[in-house]
């Protein structure tokens, strides 16, 4: 634990409205994307960007499609860019409060945090009329001393304006293995994640506290067993914070999800998901090379977003996996 003296815990109310599940539909990959699913070499083309946005908007259509499908009481949300999504966010922003809003402040594709819109990134977190601001971190106790201060000072910054500007903030953390981590286990990332990754993440979560990082919910990375989960809530709440967990996708498959999903969902605190690539990348996939229409991949995207909302909302309620329900 860090020897910097522990900054005031934040006294906000629950970010989740209401105290309802958040069920968020991630979809604010940019890099990656552009990268991976779309396979450009460099900036997109005029018609290359056109079409990244059409199919955010796709995504989005698909969250609706499956929102009206949801029992009473879960929060479905989507998480966007303005860089893709801004038509997405204008949309979402006059839902009504039917579709909870996030939208991301990192630059994307680094690998330590950096502000999108460099000086200017105020302005544009301020303009659209969000439910959340979010932030990517990447950090692991056994990284660089000196970039880890940086990191934190920033993202102290953002969680400053967020609690001042009535954004509650999403801190999205990734641990990825250090070298010596790696080291230790022979390249080993299933042993890293059962074995190491949930009480290095717990020594993150303390450090970003201690150098005034104060987010409303934390976005975990999944965890293997209840007691991992029930730890890492802890650090998130030390000193009396009202702090809330999701869970990430990190593209897993859809089994290792499940079972992240059944090991943190009845957890009081942690509060939901936000899922992204593991929905709506193979759709797409498939839709890009022309093996699915627009409507089968919006419908495959609805679908897939529904299971997982399904297995969480069952796995909160202690409720069998494969139980029928009349919601459904």
């Amino acid at each position: 634990m860090s020897d910097v003296p522990l900054a005031e815990p934040e006294k906000s109310a629950a970010a989740t409205p209401d105290g309802k599940a958040l069920l968020i539909l991630a979809a604010d990959h940019r890099n990656s994307l552009e990268r991976d699913l779309y396979q450009l070499s460099g900036p997109p083309e005029p018609a290359q960007a056109a079409r990244i946005s059409a199919d955010k908007l796709l995504i989005y259509q698909a969250l609706l499609d499956a929102a009206g499908k949801l029992p009473a009481g879960p929060q479905p949300g989507i998480l966007i860019d303005e860089q893709y999504g801004a038509a997405v966010i204008e949309l979402a922003g006059r839902s009504g409060g039917a579709i909870n809003l996030s939208v991301p402040i990192e630059a994307s594709g680094s690998d330590w945090f950096e502000f999108a819109y460099g000086d200017q990134w105020r302005r544009h977190a301020e303009f659209f009329p969000a439910d959340h601001a979010k932030v990517l971190v990447r950090d692991n106790p056994g990284f660089d001393p000196g970039r880890r201060a940086q990191q934190a000072a920033d993202l102290a910054q953002v969680s400053s304006w967020a609690e001042d500007a009535g954004r509650p903030l999403i801190l999205e953390l990734l641990v990825p293995a250090s070298d010596s981590d790696r080291q230790a286990l022979g390249e080993d990332t299933d042993r890293y994640d059962a074995e190491v990754r949930p009480g290095l993440t717990v020594s993150v979560i303390e450090y970003l506290q201690d150098h005034g990082v104060q987010p409303a919910i934390w976005k975990i990375e999944g965890l293997e067993r209840h007691e991992d989960t029930e730890a890492v809530l802890a650090a998130a709440r030390r000193g009396g914070r009202s702090a809330e967990c999701i869970v990430l996708g990190r593209h897993a498959p859809h089994d290792r999800l499940d079972h992240w999903l059944k090991v943190a969902a009845p957890v009081a605190g942690f509060v939901g998901f936000a899922i992204g690539r593991s929905i709506w990348w193979d759709p797409l996939h498939a839709h890009l090379r022309h093996r699915s229409t627009a409507r089968e991949a919006r419908r495959r995207i609805a679908a897939n977003y529904l299971d997982f909302a399904r297995y969480y909302l069952m796995a909160r309620d202690g409720e069998l996996p494969g139980a029928s329900s009349p919601f459904w």
